[in-house]
């Protein structure tokens, strides 16, 4: 067969990754980035990045965690190689801790992430109002320094990058043979997913170089994040928010509540405010389908909706979406490219 021609549609940490695992992965195929923004200007610049999964009701637990899994050891590997810092991926320690007890000790990534615990009486009166906690080490992957990283091994795959806003898949063909959506909240508009809505995320970075372990509150909206240059604080979950402008009062509010957990914050300096529109849906899509078209047909491989949970579970839907482009690659010379997971 010739070599086929797949086009990653959106450049942020789900298009880089698609792109790279597929140029890895998937013999014979030629691929181009093509997206309206690229890094720093993506939603995966502002992440936080934190390995500390989010649950999707619309996913089988045991895929969440083979998701994880390969997210982490793919990530684990980097932060112990020569170009962790380069690719801005590090591990850092810390503490979840909870008001009340959770109804499970352990969530389903606890055998992850390294030693995860409950924590002990000793380590609780850090934090007089909370009751239960757990203490493990995790991965950080700062999406600044990460999706350039990304960028550079693509170029050096020989995958093409292009600027260029797609308004329909269509304008795809004939130019290329298989289409990958990673359009994340862009897909409301491009392919009409009423499904995924932005979650409005709100969070500050300062500087406070004394702060080494994370600290988040079971219930994930507030949370303090030390990474390589500065801390980031949050955060806010506004749904149905399109609104990119920083609210000064969820800056202050986010700021007083990391103070509660960590008052050695009232120390902080240089405070920037920075927001970002996650891509919200049930379950992320993670699917094949077939369009046609005036005799025409165009197989497209969907990869989007992580919400919150992109940076965590990146790597592993990333190589599963390769797995299902390779599927269409094979059915190519055959009629029919539509299965589903």
């Amino acid at each position: 067969m010739d070599t086929v021609r797949v086009a990653v549609v959106g450049a942020g940490v789900m298009g880089l990754s698609t792109a790279l695992c597929i140029s890895k992965l998937v013999p014979r195929c030629s691929v181009t980035v093509t997206s309206d923004k690229f890094t720093p200007d993506t939603t995966s610049d502002v992440a936080a990045g934190i390995l500390i999964p989010h649950a999707y009701p619309d996913t089988p637990a045991h895929k969440q965690k083979q998701w994880f899994r390969e997210t982490f050891d793919h990530l684990f590997a980097v932060a112990n190689s020569a170009e962790a810092g380069e690719a801005g991926v590090h591990l850092v320690s810390g503490w979840q801790i909870f008001q009340s007890i959770p109804s499970e000790e352990a969530p389903f990534w606890a055998d992850v992430v390294l030693g995860f615990r409950k924590m002990t009486e000793a380590e609780l009166k850090k934090f007089p109002q909370h009751v239960f906690g757990q203490a493990f080490t995790t991965l950080k992957c700062e999406g600044v320094t990460y999706l350039p990283w990304l960028e550079k091994r693509l170029k050096e795959s020989g995958v093409l990058i292009l600027t260029r806003r797609i308004e329909d898949l269509w304008e795809l063909h004939p130019s290329f043979d298989v289409v990958v959506n990673c359009s994340g909240l862009g897909s409301r508009e491009l392919v009409g997913d009423l499904k995924i809505s932005p979650v409005r995320g709100q969070l500050l970075k300062v500087q406070a170089p004394w702060v080494k372990h994370f600290i988040r509150d079971g219930s994930g909206l507030t949370y303090i994040y030390p990474g390589a240059s500065n801390v980031i604080l949050g955060g806010s979950r506004q749904q149905g928010d399109w609104n990119l402008s920083p609210d000064a009062e969820i800056s202050k509010d986010i700021f007083s509540r990391c103070c509660a957990l960590e008052p050695s914050l009232h120390g902080a300096w240089d405070v920037r405010e920075t927001v970002g529109l996650r891509p919200f849906r049930a379950g992320v899509r993670l699917e094949k389908e077939f369009l046609a078209k005036d005799g025409r047909r165009l197989p497209v491989v969907h990869h989007y909706g992580h919400g919150s949970g992109g940076f965590s579970m990146h790597w592993g839907t990333s190589m599963e979406a390769a797995r299902l482009l390779s599927e269409c690659v094979q059915a190519l010379g055959t009629p029919t490219c539509e299965s589903k997971l």
